[in-house]
């Protein structure tokens, strides 16, 4: 049966790409306009703009379906997912395949607007979205390898703006990386003991009784990263104090986690305004 023939799914389509949660499309596309800004030095073409801009959506919605694909199994036994389309059975596993597909190929349509050099990279880009849902099964640190995910539009945007991939361009790479790894373990702390019961392995799991004080380390490395960032792009004292108020927005985060597994979630969802204050630093940086 295909996508055609099931128009009155839509709405399950829409929840299974995500579309109703738009928390992982802005945390996927601030750190995108960070490097965007600071390639173009201020001012992104309005084409790469757009392109980079619905290029994050498609890719965090297809990212979405193969999570829940590779998760079908499992989604059910957690509470906080087991109404998800794939797991009630509201979208079949083959009709969840054809859309991801059907998303890759919209994503891959809009390589015809960059370079050949950023089309390379792209392939990088589908193969983590691809590979992270089915990492939590053989490591405690899928974690990680989304926020390689969630940081390789970066590489992306300095190739298509400047064709080169420069120092600072790494570091911004390893602070969003960090960063993601922070953010996640929150969202991981929520599901932990149901992801014990069945199996599914995470870096709450990993980290134990020492997730939280782990999770306030990488934060921190991740402002002194974003510091050097600030330094490497000569920004204007203005993204300074646009860090120190994201840090400010981490110690928020810490006792809102504290507190209880929902200040967990709380504080995962929390971490949008951490990419919206760094990105008004960089874009203020170039305007002032």
């Amino acid at each position: 049966m295909t996508l055609a023939l099931r128009r009155t799914h839509w709405r399950y389509y829409w929840q299974l790409m995500r579309l109703d949660k738009p928390i992982g499309t802005y945390l996927l596309l601030w750190p995108t306009w960070w490097a965007l800004w600071l390639a173009s030095e201020g001012v992104p073409s309005l084409t790469l703009l757009l392109v980079f801009s619905v290029g994050v959506v498609l890719m965090r919605a297809a990212g979405c379906v193969i999570n829940d694909y590779a998760d079908r199994q499992w989604d059910g036994a957690v509470e906080r997912t087991k109404h998800r389309p794939l797991a009630s059975g509201a979208v079949t596993s083959a009709e969840a395949l054809q859309l991801f597909v059907l998303l890759l190929l919209l994503s891959a349509s809009l390589l015809l607007f960059l370079n050949w050099q950023t089309m390379l990279l792209s392939l990088v880009a589908v193969l983590l979205a691809a590979v992270y849902p089915f990492m939590k099964r053989y490591t405690h640190l899928p974690q990680v390898v989304l926020g390689a995910a969630f940081s390789w539009g970066m590489p992306m945007a300095f190739m298509a703006t400047q064709q080169q991939l420069p120092a600072l361009l790494w570091v911004l790479y390893l602070a969003n990386l960090l960063w993601t790894v922070a953010y996640d373990t929150y969202y991981a702390l929520v599901d932990r003991p149901d992801d014990i019961k069945v199996g599914i392995k995470s870096t709450a799991i990993l980290f134990g009784h020492y997730a939280l004080p782990i999770i306030v380390m990488l934060q921190l490395l991740t402002l002194l990263l974003l510091v050097l960032v600030g330094y490497l792009a000569q920004l204007h004292w203005v993204y300074y104090v646009n860090v120190v108020a994201a840090a400010g927005c981490f110690v928020y985060q810490y006792r809102l986690a504290n507190a209880s597994r929902q200040g967990c979630f709380v504080a995962f969802l929390h971490n949008h305004y951490v990419g919206m204050l760094i990105f008004m630093g960089i874009g203020l940086s170039y305007l002032l």
